[in-house]
């Protein structure tokens, strides 16, 4: 079958997303409305945007399934079907296969972010990760199309994982290799590292301001003020934070004078 856009019945091309960049996810007979939907909303939270569908079960769309989403609806929209796993990754170069079990094919093995090294090291190449059947996962002979396996260290006493988990983890391993994981509010130094001048400049006012306040007990002050610069230097001070502790420490000084 050729690939058709997911939303509709007219033919469509395969998404075009440089290669090289992000892999394209694919499920293989995926059977719920909400573990595509789901697949989709985990796919966009890591930046990933290429999905193809192999023979959803039931047909395509499903019902439920953009409300599953959670607003990745972008991600439904340019989704593609295929009627087999070797129509799905034709025009990839390289292909991993996710499974939670053993299947005696002399292939790789990856953890996940072992995986996403292997792939964001192939620039300027089409990749993919297949994903299966959410009772049965992939059969061995869809594994045997794959160049590599991905599997997850996950409990022995539990292994299972929905496909939308699935993805997720591939998601944020790729992310991860890619040095796309920036956190969005991660305390990234806005202004740059303090000098040793500055850092020299904080310690004198700090210990002229105890020494004045008689925070120093006299045969311990030396001992103590290294103590506290070591504190401070732990601390990783920034240009900024040392312009608000100087500032701090002339508002006290100047009450207490």
């Amino acid at each position: 079958m050729t690939s058709r856009d997911a939303q509709g019945d007219a033919p469509g091309k395969v998404t075009e997303l440089p290669p090289g960049l992000a892999p394209a996810v694919i499920l293989v007979e995926p059977q719920l409305a909400e573990n595509i939907g789901m697949t989709a909303r985990a796919m966009a939270n890591f930046g990933l945007s290429e999905l193809r569908l192999v023979n959803p079960k039931n047909g395509w769309p499903k019902k439920g399934v953009r409300e599953a989403a959670s607003g990745a609806t972008h991600v439904l929209d340019r989704a593609t079907l295929f009627g087999s796993v070797a129509e799905a990754i034709a025009d990839c170069h390289y292909v991993l296969a996710t499974t939670a079990r053993e299947r005696g094919q002399m292939k790789r093995v990856f953890a996940p972010e072992e995986a996403m090294g292997e792939i964001v090291g192939r620039v300027g190449q089409r990749t993919a990760v297949m994903f299966g059947r959410e009772r049965a996962g992939l059969t061995n002979d869809e594994v045997s199309l794959a160049d590599a396996i991905v599997t997850f260290p996950v409990s022995p006493d539990f292994p299972s994982l929905n496909l939308a988990q699935a993805v997720l983890l591939v998601g944020y391993a790729w992310r991860q290799a890619s040095g796309r994981a920036r956190l969005p509010f991660s305390g990234e130094l806005l202004t740059p590292p303090a000098t040793r001048e500055a850092l020299l400049a904080l310690f004198g006012s700090l210990e002229a301001a105890l020494d004045m306040a008689g925070f120093y007990p006299p045969e311990k002050r030396d001992i103590i003020a290294r103590n506290m610069r070591d504190m401070l230097h732990r601390m990783a001070l920034t240009e900024q934070d040392v312009r608000t502790f100087r500032g701090a420490l002339r508002a006290l000084t100047r009450k207490g004078a």
